[in-house]
């Protein structure tokens, strides 16, 4: 039976401009005109933000949804029927020490939220309290699905789908952003681009690129010899010529992700470009503002002296509510447990297409990724499944191992310096670390 009235539980809203992004979403499903709204921050200045939004929100769309928050999750956790988690641990407190320290060892990290440094003690910090809200949802709602927005996403999810018995999904929009980009770079109407794609987040693979019934890698590479298309993705343009296919992160964060374009300054320089595309510190020095930026953006459009945006995004959260809740067949691109999804890459967290319907997210088998991908997706698995280890058994040594086997990281330090490295970021975070000092 299709459900008419559902419970979504957003945690970690006072991300306010992307809740009040993935609510607008779900007040665009057509037919689904009522249900609850539940918010959840512990910081109740910016959950009051989310909260009045919301319901600005809901008064715009006309329909007959109900808006509750609370800074306590076990009060909005009981009858929910999808969880959306956004949280955001210590993030403003660490940023500068997440970049800061590794660049004294010569780590040059863009974004460094997912992997490197930067990454692993954003798990390291985050893991505990996704857990314990997970386990929470364990108790209060076990028939709940997840949706995991919150980086580093497959650590997160694999953390989750080993250690709870939730029905959790990693969600990102690289997939679906990225295959515009590629409709972009080709020139070609986006509807009439066809793709195979899967692998890791952010390290997911074009396997296959047609355009009416003929593969466009080849006019790909044509259109890469232009130095204005060239210019656009750099790095990714890189990986497509001498890897042969095109991957789904920006250059500049996915330049975090191999040894080869960030390890040498001349290697940057030739390779990075200013913004996302892969300007050093380019989230540590940024990231604070954006966020003050956006709590007043939310401010501006609740007094009425800035427009509040009203369309649906190409976010896949709200389409499977849609799918799941009125048994609307949709098609996702989801980070799940490859049980032998990707025949070449080992137990983790891929990103694969998904069917959703009423029976809820379904994987689909892709099959083998071309060896030289899949060896570069099996890299940071190995990662990630130190990582896993660190946060379910609370063992700071195999964060340390991780730390080691990042190829960026390992590219540019010894052994010996990355151990010196993981010392003194552990004393700078300490206190947002205490899940594995006691």
């Amino acid at each position: 039976m299709p459900i008419r009235s559902p419970k979504i539980t957003f945690i970690g809203a006072g991300s306010a401009v992307f809740a009040r992004q993935l609510i607008t979403d779900v007040l665009h499903i057509e037919g689904l005109d009522e249900g609850v709204i539940a918010l959840v921050d512990i910081d109740a200045t910016r959950l009051q933000l989310a909260h009045n939004i919301a319901e600005k929100l809901v008064a715009q769309s006309g329909k007959h949804w109900r808006v509750q928050s609370s800074t306590e999750r076990r009060e909005m956790l009981p009858g929910s029927h999808f969880i959306v988690n956004t949280i955001e641990v210590a993030g403003l407190a660490n940023v500068r020490h997440d970049f800061d320290i590794p660049m004294k060892y010569g780590i040059n990290q863009c974004i460094g939220d997912t992997i490197g440094p930067g990454g692993i003690f954003k798990a390291l910090r985050t893991g505990p309290a996704w857990l314990d809200i997970l386990h929470d949802a364990e108790e209060l709602c076990p028939e709940a699905w997840v949706l995991n927005y919150t980086n580093p996403m497959s650590i997160l999810t694999y953390a989750a789908l080993k250690a709870t018995s939730m029905r959790t999904v990693g969600l990102c929009h690289s997939v679906q952003g990225s295959s515009k980009q590629l409709a972009n770079y080709l020139d070609v109407p986006y509807e009439d681009l066809e793709w195979k794609c899967a692998g890791i987040n952010h390290n997911a693979w074009f396997t296959e690129l047609r355009f009416q019934g003929k593969d466009a890698y080849p006019l790909l590479l044509e259109r890469i010899q232009q130095s204005e298309i060239y210019e656009k993705d750099p790095v990714r343009f890189e990986m497509t010529r001498y890897f042969g296919a095109f991957v789904t992160e920006s250059s500049g964060h996915f330049s975090e992700y191999v040894p080869y374009f960030r390890k040498r300054p001349e290697l940057i320089e030739r390779y990075g470009r200013a913004g996302y595309l892969g300007e050093t510190g380019f989230y540590a020095n940024n990231w604070p503002e954006w966020r003050r930026k956006n709590d007043e953006s939310i401010q501006k459009m609740l007094d009425g002296s800035a427009e509040l945006p009203f369309h649906r995004s190409h976010e896949y959260g709200s389409y499977i509510i849609e799918g799941v809740t009125l048994n609307r067949p949709q098609v996702i691109y989801g980070n799940v447990r490859n049980t032998g999804l990707i025949d070449n890459l080992p137990d983790g967290s891929v990103e694969v297409a998904c069917l959703v319907d009423r029976n809820g997210v379904q994987p689909t088998h892709f099959g083998a990724l071309p060896e030289q991908l899949a060896a570069l997706n099996r890299s940071h698995m190995a990662v990630h499944s130190l990582m896993c280890e660190a946060l379910l058994s609370k063992n700071k040594e195999a964060a340390r191992y991780a730390l080691m086997l990042d190829p960026l990281s390992a590219a540019v330090c010894s052994p010996a310096e990355l151990s010196e490295l993981f010392d003194e970021m552990w004393e700078a975070e300490r206190e947002y670390l205490q899940p594995f000092e006691k």
